[in-house]
Parts: C-alpha cells; sequence; structure tokens
C-alpha cells in the first residue's frame, strides 16, 4: 500500500518511513507543501499523512484546497497535542482521522488500516431512514429524494444517528463519534450546533430530543 507522508521533520519522517516499511507500507515523503501537488499527480497513493504545521505554510489550507479540488485521498492529519482547535478544523475540512505528536507506529498503522477499510467499502452500505438516504463510501445524503450537501462533520454525525436509527443515543456516544478522543475538551455546544445544522438540513422533526436522555434518529418520516 503506497502512503505519502508531508512532513518536515527529517528525522520524524525517516523513522515512520521505516517504521510502516516494517509493517507492509509502502512510503514517499515530501517536506513541504509546494511538492504535494506533484507526488499526487506522478503517485498511486492510498493516503496522505499529512503534518500540519509545514515550514511553507499550513496543512489545513493544503487540505482546503485539495478538497476543493475533488482529490478524494483519504487523509490522516498529524498535529501537536496541544492544537485541539486544528483537529477539529481538519475534520471539517474533510480529513478522514487524525493522530497526535507524538504517536507511536502501531497506532500510525492501525488508523491507516481503518481508514482503508471504509475507504474499500466494507462499511458503505447504504443507510435509509425517515426519507432520508445516505451512501458513506460517496458522502452523499439525499432527503426525499434531494441532495444535501453536509459538512465532513456533519456526514460522520449523520452516520452515527443513522446506524442507530429508532434507538436514544447519550450526547457522550455522539461526542465521541463526532471526535473521538478529543469529546472530553470541546466544549458540548460543539455538539448542539451540528445537530441544529442537521436538523435545519434534513428537517427537524427527524432528530427527536429525548429529555434527560440524549438524541433519537426517527425510523419512520412521520413528524412526531
Amino acid at each position: 500500500m503506497n502512503i505519502l507522508l508531508v512532513e518536515d521533520d527529517e528525522l520524524l519522517a525517516k523513522s515512520a518511513c521505516l517504521g510502516l516499511a516494517q509493517r507492509g507500507f509502502v512510503v514517499d515523503w515530501v517536506p513541504r507543501m509546494e511538492r504535494v501537488r506533484e507526488a499526487l499527480r506522478d503517485g498511486d497513493y492510498r493516503c496522505l499523512l499529512l503534518d500540519l504545521a509545514l515550514p511553507d505554510g499550513d496543512g489545513l489550507l493544503l487540505l482546503r484546497r485539495l478538497r476543493e479540488q475533488g482529490e478524494d485521498i483519504p487523509v490522516i492529519v498529524i498535529t501537536a497535542s496541544y492544537e485541539l482547535e486544528k483537529r477539529v478544523r481538519g475534520l471539517e475540512l474533510g480529513a478522514d482521522d487524525y493522530l497526535q505528536k507524538p504517536y507511536s507506529l502501531d497506532e500510525l498503522s492501525a488508523r491507516i488500516r481503518a481508514v482503508m477499510r471504509r475507504l474499500d467499502g466494507r462499511a458503505s452500505n447504504l443507510l435509509e431512514a425517515a426519507g432520508v438516504r445516505f451512501d458513506p463510501q460517496a458522502g452523499r445524503v439525499e432527503r426525499d429524494g434531494e441532495e444535501v450537501h453536509l459538512s465532513a462533520s456533519e456526514l460522520r454525525l449523520l452516520r452515527y444517528f443513522m446506524e442507530n436509527s429508532g434507538k436514544v443515543l447519550s450526547r457522550a456516544r455522539l461526542l465521541r463519534a463526532l471526535l473521538g478522543d478529543a469529546e472530553e475538551q470541546v466544549s458540548s455546544n460543539l455538539l448542539d450546533v451540528h445537530i441544529h445544522h442537521l436538523r435545519r438540513k434534513l428537517g427537524a422533526h427527524r432528530i427527536k430530543t429525548v429529555r434527560g436522555m440524549g438524541y433519537l434518529f426517527m425510523n419512520s418520516d412521520a413528524p412526531t
């Protein structure tokens, strides 16, 4: 499996390349943003490992431009442990996962393989509930037959809702689905904002508040 690593720290990059090679990956390394597009054009990569603190610019800007240009390569962003805001922003812009420095190569390898499993469609069956149709592999959502555009983080939350439609989900579980291990460090208002956006785009009646327990994505499309 071919991987492109964007990392300006030469010692860290060489260590990652060696460790991933020992785990069955073929890794190419570039130290600057300016070389990423050429590498993606010339290489056949399955995943991009993107450090956000680069000498010639912010990795988030590169991520945004890649997604705007239709580049759908899976991206795992790599950040310093204190850069919570950047991790959240990276997920919003279309990153598939994130990893904090310092990281273990075993964890990095596991995250790459997990992203690849999702890409290969092993969890990409169509989800349908309450008049909403969601193709996770294509990232396409339809409400009553009309396409609805959602952000990457909204798609993650919707997927969790629809995989558990008809079940009451606690705020803690929903935050975990939204941000993984970062949920304990962010304001709970982040979840409220995302649920508000989903209700506005999909119809408020589809997501029901269950007082004292959490939220429920309706099985049927009948308003209650």
